[in-house]
């Protein structure tokens, strides 16, 4: 079964990011294609954004955003929304990810 999770194509769409003060960038994410993927396998996962122009980044979950409550699998499969704090696979510079782009993943 774990490689038929893997086969899986999951697509989200970016509805909004910003910086935060601290630590990288928080993205909010609505599932646009495929089933939603387990919580705990996008915890520290990486995700591979594409911006409409076709410029591609890796990025790498850090943790929930929890303003708006705690993320469940269930509520990711009822609403497919989820709002993540992510930064550079290589930590060295804020990602640049933005509105409108194409997130797949986990990786």
């Amino acid at each position: 079964m774990p490689r038929e999770r893997q086969a899986m194509k999951r697509v989200f769409r970016v509805i909004d990011a910003m910086n935060l003060p601290y630590r990288g960038r928080l993205v909010r994410l609505r599932l646009a294609e495929g089933s939603a993927p387990p919580i705990r396998d996008l915890k520290g996962g990486r995700l591979l954004a594409r911006s409409p122009e076709g410029g591609e980044e890796i990025l790498r979950v850090l943790d929930f955003a929890v303003v708006g409550g705690r993320p469940t699998d269930v509520r990711l499969a009822r609403t497919g929304r989820i709002d993540l704090v992510v930064d550079s696979d290589d930590g060295k510079r804020a990602p640049s990810v933005a509105a409108h782009w194409k997130v797949t993943g986990p990786l």
